[in-house]
Order: structure tokens, then sequence, then C-alpha cells
């Protein structure tokens, strides 16, 4: 007998780069079907196989990072309904409600050298923290805000070998009937050393949060007050995954002049969306040799 093949249908790769170029630009998977001529059912694959190769390439790439100032922050969003809405809301999935993605943001690279989509709990800041702290290869000043399971977190993953401030945003009470659309006001900040000796001027969160107003931009799953919204928490995190692939290694960053993983060392030349569509067909070449087609003529028979 002869080698057993399953054939499979492929987008051709410029259509690849034009649907991935039009998801990191925010636009929904229907708005994609609909301007490409593409299936939902085809984007969605691509979403898929995309966004578990450049997760995996980033894990691997992202290591022995030179970051020195690193400040983390949580990004709202939610999967099917928002968690006061899920037990009213027929058939939904177990991962429904509140989704959390923790992001680390170097200060001076301005590399996303780590983030972990779950819960805002202890357990998801502690595997979040562990994560980074694999990625570094020094010493770093680090700053979050005055979540309490960073605490905990960062003990576990970095004990004294760091040097670690909280910045606590005071607010006041939002205008009465504007709570929905205006943000609360900002009145001060309260800054607490927690661990080593943070300088004072390098405690900050400014480069995190405007990241978060990044990714508000450019996942239309994070934008707030419109029907967009992840149906799955699986490609929730392709998504995110999808966009810091072109974020650290494609879009050019006004302040540094460069992409931020060549800020950091991590590549040499600036990449453009071709060069994720080139990961994602290596990656897809070594799942189809994992899957090599067996050949019956040679097997043996006990």
């Amino acid at each position: 007998m002869g080698h057993i093949v399953v054939a499979m249908n492929k987008l051709p790769s410029a259509k690849r780069v034009q649907i991935l170029g039009m998801m990191v630009e925010g636009m929904s998977i229907r708005a994609i079907t609909r301007l490409t001529g593409v299936s939902k059912n085809t984007v969605i694959k691509l979403l898929e196989d995309a966004g578990t190769a450049f997760a995996e390439y980033q894990d691997r790439e992202l290591r022995d990072l030179p970051c020195k100032r690193v400040q983390v922050d949580e990004i709202w969003a939610f999967c099917y309904a928002k968690q006061k809405n899920v037990k009213a809301a027929k058939a939904a999935p177990a991962e429904a409600g509140d989704l959390w993605t923790w992001t680390a943001i170097c200060a001076d690279t301005k590399l996303v050298a780590s983030w972990t989509v779950g819960n805002r709990d202890t357990e998801t800041a502690t595997y979040f923290m562990n994560d980074l702290a694999s990625r570094l290869s020094n010493r770093i000043q680090l700053t979050s805000d005055g979540h309490r399971p960073y605490l905990e977190a960062v003990e576990d993953a970095f004990g004294a070998g760091i040097d670690y401030a909280q910045l606590i945003k005071l607010y006041d009470a939002a205008p009465e009937g504007q709570r929905r659309y205006s943000p609360a006001t900002c009145t001060g900040i309260k800054i607490e050393r927690i661990t080593g000796a943070p300088v004072g001027k390098d405690i900050s969160t400014s480069y995190v949060e405007r990241s978060n107003l990044t990714m508000r931009m450019h996942m239309r799953r994070f934008t707030r007050l419109t029907n967009v919204f992840s149906k799955k928490a699986e490609n929730h995190a392709h998504s995110v995954a999808i966009n810091f692939m072109y974020y650290n290694f494609v879009r050019i960053h006004s302040t540094i002049r460069m992409t931020p993983a060549m800020a950091a060392g991590v590549t040499t030349k600036l990449w453009e969306i071709a060069d994720m569509v080139a990961v994602l067909e290596a990656w897809e070449a070594e799942q189809e040799a994992a899957r090599k087609p067996i050949d019956m003529g040679n097997a043996l028979v006990g």
C-alpha cells in the first residue's frame, strides 16, 4: 500500500498578508470576510493558526532580554458576556465572563516582553511574573499599580533580586450621570517602595498604560461600549499574540524610530507582515512534518 495523504486547501501567502494586515489594524472578522471574499471559517482558521505560531515564536525568541525598567498592568475585556451577565446568558461557555490581559513593557525598548491572558487573581499574576522573570538577562526596576496580587507574585518570581515599587493612583468620584462614559478624575498618586531601591524618577506606569490604549485601538475585541467582543477565550488569546507579533516586530515605534524587537536586539532587520506569514508557514511545515504520512507498505505486522 502507498502513503496515506490528506490534502488541505491553503490561502496564498499574499492573501494571508492582506488578512493579517486587516486584523492588526483593528478590523473585525466579519468585515475582513466582506472585503476579501474569504469565508468566515477560513479567516478564523488563519486566526487560530497564526495566533498559535506567533505565540510559540515569541515564547522562543523573547529570551535573555536586556530590559532594565519594566512596567506592568492589566487590561480588561470579556468573553461571550460580561461577568455580571453570564448567569443570564444562553448557552454560555465555561470561559465566559471577564478576561484580563496582563502585559509587561520595557520602558527603554518599548518591547512587550511578556503577556498572559486569564483572570485578575493571584494565580494568574504569579504565572505572569514568573514568565517575565524567565525572559530577563539582568536585574530590573519594576513598576505596577496597586493591585494586591502583584505583591505575592513578584516575591515568588524575583525574591529580593528586584527593585520594585507600586504607583497607586487616587481617584475622585466621576460626575453624576457620566460614570459610564467619563473616567474618574485622578486627584493624586501614592508611591510605595516594596523591594530593593527603586529610583524615584523611574517609578511610572505611563508606557504600559499607553500600550493598553494601543491595544484597544488595534484590537476590536478590546473596544469599550460596542457590540464587538470575543466569543471564545482561545481566539481572544490568539488575537493578542498576533497583535503583539506585529507590534514587537513590524510596527515602527514613533519614539525609538525602529521596532521594539530591533531596539531590544531580538532581530537586526525591519520586518514586514510577509515575514510574519513566513513564520506561520514555517510553523505549518513543522506541524506537517510531525504528521508524516505512514508508509503502510513498510509497516511491520506483529
